[in-house]
């Protein structure tokens, strides 16, 4: 059978405690006036969905606003 032989050698990563590469990312490019006003109102909108059902169930959640006398309009005509 026919074996091929790796072309570098790669037992040094093996060896090695971390693999350092010289090779560097190419920088980000900076974000657009909209693109970080679009990332504010998203999250602008979030917290205020959140603000919101916040504001909505806490006063459905108290004891004191559940009258446990209230009988449904259905049990009425019975």
């Amino acid at each position: 059978m026919l074996r091929r032989g790796e072309t570098v050698p790669f037992t040094f990563l093996a060896e090695a405690e971390r693999f350092r590469s010289n090779v560097t990312p190419p920088p980000r490019p900076r974000r657009s006036f909209a693109e970080r006003a679009g990332s504010a109102l998203f999250g602008l909108t979030v917290i205020a969905g959140l603000v919101g059902s916040l504001m909505l169930g806490v006063p459905a959640l108290d004891p004191e606003q559940q009258n446990p006398q209230r009988v449904p309009a259905a049990a009425e005509g019975r």
